[in-house]
């Protein structure tokens, strides 16, 4: 009776780690631009302000995303 094993070791795991590494650092780089794209945090320390200190910078509390976002708009 013969008995077969095949026995296969790969030894070269170093480029399915570098590829799974590389796309975790590119989920990560796309995850922070879009956290950085959306400005998120500006617009709610504005919200977080009082009227009175909206006032002295010169924005009302209807204009805060307008005013967080004034660089990609016509003015």
């Amino acid at each position: 009776m013969t008995t077969l094993t095949t026995d296969i070791h790969t030894t070269d795991r170093g480029l399915r780690t570098r590829f799974a590494s590389f796309l975790t650092s590119l989920s990560r780089a796309l995850e922070a631009h879009a956290h950085f794209a959306s400005r998120r945090d500006q617009i709610e320390a504005l919200e977080a302000k009082s009227d009175a200190e909206l006032a002295e910078i010169g924005v009302k509390r209807e204009q805060i995303v307008h005013y967080v976002y004034r660089d990609l708009f016509y003015a």
